[in-house]
């Protein structure tokens, strides 16, 4: 079974700003990605026993706002191997009730948080109601670490040890940091490393090879390869893909020392129960 923690569902281009979309032509320079994000062309490119995990986003400073009920209306057509997150961005007034809603009417499982892209910081005291909802729910979160195309979404806010001060307070909420905070991978992994109810993701990151292979190889020599989940960020990238391409890293060392990644620890991340990690078994 494969298990992809990291993928989108919204209404395009309905659920973004003209500046949104005029940016995104950044995030795969060379490639232009079809960003409608179908469900019909996520299991195209997926195998028969891959359950998701999707969610939209909320960030207004940003341009990006995705309805809860879009993501729940999309999880309704295949409640087998679909599970749906909602989406908060604390910086606009209502979003405590927005959370209640997505959970206890929409049957929303978990959370998901875009600190750059809405300009807030997850250590933010007036988020403690957020992060005892979470607790009290058992309602995984993930947060987008790392960079982006958005200019006007501040890097100061993406920074994966800006995590810790609710990992600390708030040990049982299960915590995921996408795309394993990069460029700020060392201090993605120290983190994860250091709490067990935290862990990263892996998506969107198998087409820039070589950094992958070197933040894999941190997981590696630090020891945290059970800390890390499979995911792919559909619709930037695709599950098949997303797998040939962790497979294929250690093609580009032939005829080099350099050390390879452990081909046993990559299979065992790509098949990795992360439902049963995040407490959302079915």
């Amino acid at each position: 079974m494969i298990i992809d923690v990291h993928s989108h569902a919204w209404n395009f281009p309905a659920d973004f700003s003209d500046d949104f979309l005029l940016q995104a032509g950044r995030a795969r320079p060379g490639v232009k990605v079809d960003m409608s994000a179908t469900y019909e062309a996520y299991r195209a490119s997926a195998s028969e026993d891959t359950t998701t995990i999707v969610f939209g986003g909320k960030a207004k400073l940003s341009g990006l706002w995705v309805d809860d009920k879009t993501v729940a209306d999309y999880v309704a057509q295949d409640a087998k191997r679909l599970i749906g997150f909602m989406s908060i961005d604390p910086t606009q007034d209502g979003w405590e009730r927005e959370m209640r809603v997505g959970h206890e009417e929409l049957g929303l499982r978990g959370i998901k948080l875009l600190p750059m892209y809405a300009g807030f910081s997850p250590d933010d005291p007036k988020l403690e109601p957020l992060w005892q909802y979470a607790e009290k729910h058992s309602l995984p979160v993930l947060l987008h670490m790392g960079t982006t195309f958005i200019a006007q979404a501040p890097l100061a806010f993406t920074l994966p040890r800006l995590i810790e001060p609710v990992a600390v307070k708030h040990p049982g909420v299960k915590i995921i940091l996408a795309h394993l905070g990069h460029p700020y991978e060392g201090e993605c992994i120290v983190t994860i490393r250091k709490h067990e109810n935290v862990f990263a993701d892996v998506s969107a990151l198998h087409y820039r090879p070589w950094q992958l292979y070197n933040s894999l190889m941190l997981v590696q020599e630090y020891g945290v390869w059970h800390k890390v989940l499979f995911g792919t960020d559909f619709p930037f990238t695709t599950v098949n893909a997303s797998i040939d391409g962790l497979r294929k890293l250690n093609d580009m060392l032939e005829g080099t020392k350099l050390p390879r990644l452990d081909v046993n620890q990559i299979e065992a991340m790509i098949t990795r129960d992360s439902l049963r990690l995040l407490g959302l078994t079915k």
